[in-house]
């Protein structure tokens, strides 16, 4: 019996994430803002994981009720196309896709593994260390590929006793996709959703590595594949540099 935490489990990927494993009859812990979308059986802890204050309360709360996690499940993703801050003064994509993996991963105690399903290893997107909020020239993909840039660089990072971090690349799968979406941007997400593979068929990779972990402290795949961490999306000295802007961010706010 294992117990989980699947962030974003109400839709799409994470939700046939917890589906798969409630049928095996295991302990299924879902964090999300949707209590009417909760599986029958799972455990929801409501929670807008945006705001740092939520992250943490939802930390706490974990750690209180199951203090043996086998495995934390990264997959709450909000699409913008235009800027949002929250309540918290943190640009949105940032807070929902980064930060708050950032929280959990680093808050939780020694989960056996995280998955973290970003985009390892893509080669668009990069960090914009002038303007990490994007408070000019906002765009909404360039906000998320930074997303998927700092969760490489989260994971490149990482070291947290026995914890394994697992960073994934699912590839095209016809997933929820939610968000807020101007006209062109909807449209393409319309075609992702025609031509994308089954969320059942897209999860199969994500469960064949909670259920066998790789052995090494880090690993990142595309589609279930393996690729190399000898890439510029994994460079410690980045890893580095966003670690000193993620503390002084949440320094800011404690």
């Amino acid at each position: 019996m294992k117990t989980l935490v699947i962030t974003g489990g109400t839709d799409g990927m994470g939700r046939e994430l917890a589906r798969t494993y409630l049928r095996r009859g295991d302990t299924v812990v879902i964090v999300g803002r949707d209590k009417d979308k909760a599986l029958p059986g799972a455990h929801l802890i409501a929670a807008d994981l945006s705001l740092v204050s939520e992250n943490r309360r939802v930390i706490a709360e974990i750690n209180a009720a199951y203090p043996a996690v086998d495995a934390l499940v990264l997959c709450a993703r909000y699409f913008r196309s235009a800027r949002s801050v929250t309540s918290e003064g943190i640009e949105a994509t940032f807070a929902l896709e980064y930060l708050s993996r950032h929280l959990l991963s680093h808050g939780l105690t020694d989960p056996g593994v995280i998955v973290n399903v970003s985009g390892p290893g893509v080669p668009i997107g990069r960090i914009h260390w002038d303007d990490p909020m994007f408070e000019r020239g906002y765009d909404g993909v360039a906000a998320q590929m930074q997303a998927g840039r700092a969760n490489d660089l989260l994971g490149t990072a990482f070291s947290a006793g026995r914890t394994r971090y697992v960073l994934i690349n699912p590839g095209p799968v016809s997933t929820a996709f939610r968000g807020e979406y101007d006209a062109a941007t909807a449209a393409h997400v319309e075609s992702l959703k025609r031509y994308g593979a089954p969320v059942a068929e897209g999860v199969k990779p994500i469960v064949a590595l909670i259920d066998d972990p790789p052995g090494a402290p880090l690993s990142a795949f595309t589609q279930g594949r393996p690729i190399s961490l000898d890439h510029p999306s994994f460079s410690p000295e980045a890893a580095a540099r966003l670690g000193d802007l993620t503390r002084h961010l949440l320094n800011s706010l404690a």
